[in-house]
């Protein structure tokens, strides 16, 4: 009954950021949009079919002014009825390629024939950077891609890594925005970045740009790369003033509006549990680190709980979210970081710790790695169940076959939303 009922708290967090309801409430709360002569619709992102669906429900009633298209994975193009849903790079390619700057460039040319009494609507979830890749002047995909690899190998950190990315990009850092002269443009997010950054979403085609073409050769600079000719030539100009920077604030006829994060999730995933009679404890949206010294933490607090009875007394139902990371060691096994963040309370805890105790650790988008699986779920008995020692498999990262003889692998398959992760772990009395 417990694992059901964490299943059920964690699908209830996944419902309440569905794309379609949330961007059909968006769009029909803005009169703006109802009245525009066109509303032209841009954006991209794995949640684009459903945040398109919804919008064309919002304005069922006058489709015929709607036009415009939306960048997804191949595999994700359903035909809807105004929206073209653009195929930008394979399925399971999370990199750029010439068809996603195909889709960019005609949403340039979209936005730039605006009338000024037009509306404008992106939209953007996760995955959205990768298939907005439209380069620069005088830049090409290939030496974005070449820039990309460069700075991954000598461990930019993402922030460093968006610098340059911006910089060399004619969607990004706010130059989407940039093309459109009409009276509003819309930006409806789906974030799935800890903290909810627009600049950071989707590298922020709408959002104003913090850093400067200076700070992107500064980049390059500090790790000594040795990038194209053709990058280089472009930093090095808009440095000295002969390429525009990225906006630095949002411009009048823009508003960027979050509809769909983190936190939103978790405030469903809160009420659900306290339906089921639990006290709630909610660690947050903004959990980061590594996986297994956040799962560590996180086992400390349910021990304190089923003793002490504090920081809430069982039943109680511990909520987390954010993003941790796992760093991989030689030859590793199966799995991904909700797996084996599941693994890691399962080894601290041990079969007396996890007496009366479910822990589940869920993508939201449905993924967990290079797997099936958006995560795991599992208690005292899953120990049992698997056979063979959870350090062995933790240490190993292999936590896939694990859940697997367990039967605590979490199947949803894609869910067409992504807002990081939701933790839940049951505290029950016994």
């Amino acid at each position: 009954m417990s694992r059901e009922r964490a299943v059920e708290i964690w699908r209830a967090a996944v419902d309440a950021v569905r794309p379609g309801p949330l961007v059909e409430a968006a769009v029909r709360g803005e009169a703006a949009v109802s009245a525009a002569p066109r509303v032209l619709v841009v954006g991209a992102g794995k949640a684009g079919p459903g945040m398109a669906a919804g919008l064309e429900t919002a304005l069922a009633d006058r489709l015929d002014r709607v036009e415009g298209l939306v960048n997804v994975p191949a595999g994700m193009t359903a035909d809807l009825r105004r929206v073209r849903l653009h195929a930008a790079r394979p399925p399971g390619v999370n990199e750029p390629r010439p068809e996603g700057v195909a889709g960019a460039e005609e949403m340039l040319r979209l936005l730039a024939s605006a009338g000024p009494d037009d509306v404008a609507v992106c939209l953007l979830s996760g995955g959205g950077s990768a298939l907005l890749p439209a380069p620069a002047d005088g830049v090409t995909l290939a030496d974005k891609l070449a820039v990309t690899k460069l700075l991954h190998r000598s461990g930019a950190t993402i922030d460093e890594m968006n610098c340059v990315r911006k910089h060399l990009s004619a969607v990004k850092g706010g130059r989407l925005a940039q093309a459109f002269r009409g009276r509003l443009l819309l930006s409806l997010v789906i974030s799935d970045v800890v903290g909810d950054p627009l600049d950071v979403i989707a590298s922020g085609p709408t959002a104003p740009d913090p850093t400067a073409f200076a700070d992107a050769l500064a980049v390059l600079d500090r790790f000594g790369l040795a990038v194209p000719e053709g990058v280089r030539r472009h930093l090095e100009a808009g440095r000295a003033g002969s390429v525009p920077e990225t906006p630095k604030a949002v411009p009048a006829n823009v508003v960027n509006r979050v509809i769909g994060s983190n936190r939103v999730a978790l405030d469903a995933a809160r009420r659900k549990a306290e339906a089921f009679g639990y006290r709630v404890l909610d660690l947050g949206a903004f959990v980061e680190g590594e996986t297994r010294q956040v799962a560590t933490a996180v086992a400390g607090v349910v021990r304190s709980v089923r003793r002490d009875g504090a920081p809430a007394a069982p039943p109680a139902c511990v909520l987390l979210g954010g993003e941790t990371t796992v760093t991989l060691g030689d030859d590793p096994g199966k799995g991904g970081r909700n797996q084996e963040f599941v693994l890691a309370v399962l080894a601290k805890l041990g079969r007396d710790g996890m007496c009366g105790v479910t822990v589940l650790s869920g993508g939201t988008d449905g993924e967990d790695g290079p797997t099936d699986a958006a995560g795991a779920v599992a208690d005292a008995e899953s120990l049992a169940d698997a056979g063979g020692t959870v350090e062995d498999h933790l240490r190993r990262h292999d936590a896939y076959p694990f859940f697997e003889r367990a039967s605590g692998l979490l199947k949803t398959g894609l869910t067409g939303t992504n807002v990081t992760d939701v933790r839940v772990i049951l505290a029950d009395a016994v």
